[in-house]
């Protein structure tokens, strides 16, 4: 089940509390104090991995505890620390403080980790307060509270390229023609239920490249305001560095005009935001084997009017297939290499 939201608790664990003791041994006849500091609790640390790609553990635990730092002990003995977790999250998980709607943490490598939740300290045992004139302190500190949040993580898919279009344009046959996914196709609206991703390679050895590319599912006129799949999905294409636009060009799908279905998943990237209208795209006119040759022609006109890129594929032919990826991966590299020499600079 991919799960890509969840809502959890995390407390860090409270320090021990601080020892009131006094000694009585032999050889120490004045004796004294001797009460030691409480131990530090546990810590709430978050770390993220590839060896998961779903929220869903955190769905079903919605609750996380750091463990208790040990109460002092005599003989100026300092109690234990608690032990801290670790939560493991997949890469590309937002951390938002519920409450305030803060971004506590944006995991974008494998093996960050971020202290979520920070542990009370333990408290101070009598030891510590006896001085020339107050020799037998009776005071000691209770262990500190640990911190306590409500976290929100989110999860985006990291892939560099987004398939998007509607429902049946053929963006779940066309990752299954580029890359080893098996994604489920099928005719019918919202057969994608979940993002699918693929990894493609382009080019021989030893000048290899590779790219991950994620199908992204429901997308429909008012997705935006909730329509469909809503906006469950389209926070997976944000961080893409290109967009690939599947338009049927076929009568197959039912929809009179693919310029119109075009402008509607136009629309709906602008209005859902986070500058997903302004991201690179290429245009793919699918199902050219049955086109419909004004539907294609009227398309074609379309991308060229907006100077963005243009391919027909047919993924039963293969038709177009290859230059397609090809394209896709020349792309893909010039934006890394653009990214690297920012860096750099």
């Amino acid at each position: 089940m991919f799960i890509d939201e969840a809502k959890i608790r995390v407390k860090a664990g409270d320090g021990g509390n601080g020892c009131m003791a006094f000694r009585r041994e032999k050889f120490v006849p004045r004796g004294g104090p001797s009460g030691g500091d409480g131990g530090r609790g546990g810590n709430v640390i978050m770390e993220s991995t590839q060896r998961h790609n779903t929220l869903i553990f955190f769905r079903y635990n919605p609750e996380h505890k750091g463990e208790r730092g040990e109460h002092g002990l005599g003989s100026n003995c300092t109690g234990k620390d608690g032990k801290d977790i670790i939560l493991q999250v997949p890469v590309g998980t937002a951390v938002y403080d519920q409450e305030t709607g803060e971004l506590i943490h944006d995991f974008r490598l494998p093996d960050e980790r971020v202290v979520i939740a920070k542990a009370g300290r333990g408290g101070r045992g009598n030891q510590h307060f006896a001085t020339s004139t107050h020799q037998a302190p009776r005071e000691h500190e209770p262990g500190f509270p640990g911190e306590e949040r409500l976290l929100r993580l989110e999860l985006k898919v990291l892939a560099d390229v987004g398939l998007v279009g509607f429902p049946n344009a053929g963006k779940s046959t066309l990752i299954s023609r580029i890359s080893a996914a098996k994604p489920k196709i099928a005719d019918y609206p919202f057969t994608t239920l979940q993002p699918n991703l693929g990894v493609v390679s382009v080019g021989e050895e030893p000048h290899e490249q590779s790219f991950v590319v994620a199908d992204i599912p429901g997308l429909i006129e008012g997705a935006h305001l909730g329509a469909g799949l809503g906006t469950q999905f389209l926070r997976h294409i944000e961080r893409t560095r290109l967009l690939v636009h599947l338009v049927d060009v076929s009568d197959a799908s039912g929809r009179p005009d693919a310029v119109e279905d075009f402008k509607v998943i136009l629309k709906e990237l602008e209005n859902f935001g986070h500058g997903l209208d302004e991201k690179p795209m290429i245009v793919v006119a699918t199902k050219i084997d049955v086109a419909n040759p004004e539907k294609l022609k009227k398309l074609k006109a379309a991308a060229k009017r907006r100077k963005l890129d243009f391919y027909e594929i047919s993924a039963v032919t293969g038709q177009g297939i290859e230059a397609l990826k090809y394209a896709i991966g020349a792309k893909v590299a010039e934006f890394k290499a653009a990214e690297k020499a920012e860096v750099g600079a």
